[in-house]
């Protein structure tokens, strides 16, 4: 390890030297020192503090640099460096120079004869500079004699000058650092006055201003000027005043000055003069101006710039922000009179300038935008401070945005160590303090891994969450909670044994590995020594052997590697119920109503009870309805009533009326029903009906409604009858009342013309009173039941299906009848193999007499068929019906009368084919008169 030695400037040398700065230009002081430890270097100048306006530390304060040098940068500047083995300084004397610079220029002179005047050359510079006139390029000192010419120091003089005294003159100012030099002439000439510019000019300007109205002029020798307005007196003096150069400034200006102005320049030699024009608007006013603004970043920001200007001058509105152009577009818009920024951002934040110009004036009026939000997150978390259940965080606020951060909420994860693996957690929150603090103690859990983040918290919300701090572990501890929710019940189906079951300690309460809970027990009311049992993988354990539904003391404590939890609070628990052995006595039943009743009974004794008491449950149903013709569902109900007194009762609901009930009640315990008392009957009195079923409002013909429904699903008692009201919604007539008998359930109503409406209302009675009513409106004619009643069947699907495959069947069997029919001559009975050969004799044998009667049939012609099958049409169907025996398949019966058709092999087509000419002829559709094609015949050949 080096020896600690005292500080030494290698740069610069000694201690002291002297630098020479040039004005305005860079300088760099350089301080460089050895020494063990390495020292530290100050600045300070004429041994005071120096301030760093304009000036930079560079490499760890060894270089001082100093942008752009004043004449006040001059001094001594004092470089100290300094360890633990001392101090040392080195003075640097910085002298300031600079070349010469003008402090006024000479000009150029223009003189009559006999005329005088002068020409001044000043300048200055460190050192301050000499100043050497020349005239005509050589030293005026070396150049002839003018007389009437003199030199001053810095200033050249002429009187009486004479046309040779005309001459270029030079002005030179040089110091040891550079010099500088200029020009100026002298010219000598006899010129009558003339006026420059245009003449009739136009001035225009507002009132109040200060005007200018030009005059520019030459002459020599040199002119007298004088303005007048209108050519009448001379303006001079009060608001007016003619400038040297011949300008007419008038100050305050007033509407009353517009007019004509008349210049005149005058000398020996003569005069020239010029007339000019001023017009005097209204100025410019703001009558609204924008004001300073606050808003919350995302909403409307606006700033209001409303003018009043002389509408004969073109006026433009510009907006500004910072002193730029602002670039308007969606979110921002201007009108006539104000700006409106929407969904203002935080870079929105600035000073914005309505700027009013025309060609005379501009004015401007400002304002400036703030823009709250949500503050920025904190930066830099830092842990320190680490203890067994708490830790100090600390973090650097952000930004405010305009809106005082009132809290910073701490959140954090934590990664529980249970006992072979971690469980890690979302973010939670943890605890909030004061937005003035920036460091807080958190208190914290053992044996859990942390991680940290802050959330600052303004007016507006808050911010985006800070980024996570680094792990912190906190060591591990007994547990410090104890379980909640001990019980002690029975388990399963036995009766001698007690489950102690409770709620297990969350993962953070847990303070270490290895937990587990010992569970304490003992009868009570008794001096048994406590039992205890250790578990570490359940939140239950059983004990056995004990007596029915007994009392038992218990306490659990949790337990880990570092030792014994709290115990808990002693609670007691019971062992296994049984079932009850007695049932509720002395069921009845009062104040009976048509749809409630009081139900009471005496209660059992708790000993039978075999266990605590939960309820007493009535099992109730309807047996019948008291009208002989109602069919009713007996379905049991039930209705649980809680212990809570000597004598029990309780309100049953939901019954309906005239009807016979049938009801039994049992005692309940947590896990069993005991016994059923015996049952009871009772009846409930006459009710009000339910709504009338099916009502229905139909359009039979042009001026009359039809009307019928049916009666209540529930009568609940004697129907007395209906009651009908009725109302046209087209004529203000009144309410119409029928009271219609009970066996009727329709009504027609003649009305004055299709259009008219009505409004129904249809209600069933009993002696006891009158029903919910069903309402209902007629319908439009022709527009909703006449219509409907057109495509009920027309336009559903199944029936186009089935229309549609009538078709495609019927367009087989013509092109299986045309085939047959090309191919002609008669068709063989036995073609038919699944034909029965009907009737046969006792023996066993064919009968070929009816054999020869079907040959007949089928085997007759065609059109001869056709033709008697018209013959016999109007009346075949009456007599084969009035023929027809109890045989359906007979062939000897369809033989006989009206002629039928058969199938080549001799089989009825009506049979097989599921279409007989009974149906047909009865079928709304079959609607031709012509006979059934002979297609059929074949349409299962």
């Amino acid at each position: 390890m080096a020896a600690h030695t005292a500080p030494k400037f290698l740069k610069p040398k000694g201690t002291a030297s002297t630098r020479i700065a040039m004005l305005g230009e860079e300088l760099i002081l350089e301080c460089f020192a050895a020494g063990v430890p390495t020292p530290s270097i100050k600045w300070t100048k004429d041994y005071e503090e120096m301030t760093m306006t304009g000036k930079k530390l560079e490499n760890f304060n060894k270089t001082l640099r100093i942008k752009k040098i004043a004449m006040d940068d001059g001094g001594d500047y004092i470089c100290t460096a300094s360890n633990r083995m001392g101090s040392l300084d080195h003075i640097i004397t910085v002298r300031v120079k600079s070349v010469p610079f003008w402090l006024e220029k000479p000009e150029s002179l223009v003189l009559s004869r006999d005329d005088g005047g002068s020409m001044v050359c000043r300048a200055d510079g460190i050192p301050r500079p000499q100043i050497q006139w020349l005239v005509n390029g050589e030293p005026i000192s070396d150049a002839p004699r003018s007389p009437g010419r003199q030199v001053s120091g810095d200033t050249l003089t002429f009187r009486g000058v004479v046309p040779d005294s005309a001459a270029v003159f030079q002005c030179n100012a040089s110091n040891p650092y550079g010099y500088i030099m200029t020009n100026a002439f002298l010219a000598v000439m006899d010129m009558k006055p003339r006026l420059l510019g245009p003449r009739d000019e136009l001035f225009k300007t507002t009132e109040g201003n200060l005007t200018l109205l030009d005059c520019p002029y030459f002459g020599s020798p040199k002119p007298v000027l004088r303005w007048s307005k209108g050519g009448v007196g001379t303006l001079e003096g009060g608001r007016y005043r003619t400038l040297p150069n011949g300008t007419l400034e008038i100050r305050n200006t007033k509407l009353q000055d517009q007019g004509a102005y008349v210049c005149v320049a005058s000398n020996v030699i003569g005069r020239d003069e010029k007339e000019v024009q001023l017009e005097v608007k209204e100025p410019i006013k703001i009558i609204r101006a924008p004001h300073n603004t606050v808003v919350i970043r995302g909403s409307l920001a606006r700033f209001d710039c409303k003018i009043k200007f002389d509408t004969s001058l073109d006026v433009t509105v510009t907006w500004l922000k910072d002193k730029k152009f602002l670039i308007l577009g969606r979110r921002m818009t201007k009108d006539e009179e104000s700006l409106s920024i929407a969904d203002v951002y935080r870079r929105d934040e600035g000073v914005y300038t309505c700027r009013v110009k025309s060609e005379l004036e501009e004015v401007t009026t400002s304002a400036k935008l703030t823009v709250m939000d949500r503050p920025d997150p904190p930066t830099d978390l830092e842990i320190s401070d680490p203890s067994e259940r708490s830790v100090r965080l600390t973090w650097t606020p952000g930004l405010s945005n305009h809106s005082p951060i009132k809290e910073y909420l701490i959140q954090y994860t934590e990664n529980l160590l249970a006992d072979y693996w971690l469980l890690p957690s979302g973010w939670k929150n943890l605890t909030s303090y004061p937005g003035s603090l920036n460091s807080v103690i958190l208190q914290l859990t053992p044996f859990v891994e942390y991680t940290f983040r802050v959330i600052a918290v303004n007016g507006i919300g808050p911010s985006k969450p800070s980024w996570a701090s680094e792990y912190y572990q906190t060591g591990g501890a007994v547990p410090d909670a104890i379980p909640r929710n001990i019980q002690g019940l029975g388990y399963g189906v036995f009766r001698n044994n007690m489950e102690i079951s409770w709620e297990p300690l969350e993962y953070r309460e847990w303070n270490g590995p290895k937990l587990g809970y010992m569970v304490w027990w003992r009868r009570r009311d008794s001096r048994e020594e406590w039992k205890n049992y250790t578990t570490y993988w359940w939140c239950s354990t059983i004990i056995y052997d004990t007596d029915t539904f007994t009392p038992y003391e218990i306490k659990v404590q949790a337990i880990n590697f570092f030792g014994y939890g709290p115990e808990s609070p002693v609670v007691i628990g019971y062992s296994g119920e049984d079932r009850p052995v007695a049932a509720p006595s002395e069921l009845s039943v009062s104040d009976i109503e048509s749809t409630t009743l009081t139900v009471h009974w005496e209660p059992v004794a708790r000993a039978d009870i075999m266990g605590e008491i939960k309820e007493y449950k009535v099992y109730y149903w309807r047996e019948s309805s008291r009208l002989p013709w109602h069919v009713v569902t007996r379905r049991i109900k039930t209705k649980s009533f809680k212990a809570n007194g000597p004598r029990l009762s309780g309100t049953l609901t939901g019954l309906v009326p005239f009807s016979n009930y049938k009801m039994y009640i049992v005692v309940a315990n947590n896990r069993y029903e005991g016994p059923p008392s015996h049952n009871i009957e009772f009846q409930t009195p006459e009710g009000v009906p339910t709504i009338p079923r099916s009502f229905r409002i139909m359009h039979r013909h042009y001026d009359t409604l039809y009307l019928d429904w049916e009666e209540p699903a529930e009568p609940n008692g004697v129907l007395t009858g209906y009651i009908l009201k009725y109302q046209s919604l087209n004529v203000s007539v009144g309410i119409q009342v029928e009271n219609i008998p009970p066996n009727i359930t329709y009504f027609s109503l003649r009305r004055l013309d299709r259009y008219t409406r009505y409004k129904f209302s249809l209600a069933a009675q009993t002696e006891v009173g009158v029903g919910e009513a069903f309402t209902e409106e007629s319908p439009h004619f022709t527009t909703e039941e006449y219509t409907r009643d057109q495509v009920d069947i027309v336009t559903q699907g199944w029936f186009i299906g089935l229309m549609c495959a009538v078709a495609l069947l019927v367009l087989i069997m013509l092109i299986v009848f045309f085939i047959k029919r090309s191919r002609g001559g008669k068709y063989p009975v036995r073609d038919n193999k699944d034909f029965a050969l009907e009737p046969m004799d006792e023996n066993g044998t064919f009968d070929y007499r009816s054999l020869e009667r079907i040959t007949r049939v089928s085997t007759i012609p065609y059109s001869r068929r056709e033709e008697e099958s018209r013959q016999g049409r109007s009346q075949g169907a009456i007599e084969h019906i009035n023929r027809r025996t109890n045989s359906d398949d007979s062939l000897m019966e369809y033989g006989e009368g009206e002629e039928m058709e058969f199938n080549e092999d001799g089989s009825f087509i009506g049979e097989y084919t599921g279409v007989s000419k009974r149906n047909m002829d009865r079928s709304p559709y079959h609607d031709s008169s012509e006979p059934t094609s002979p297609v059929a015949i074949y349409s299962f050949a």
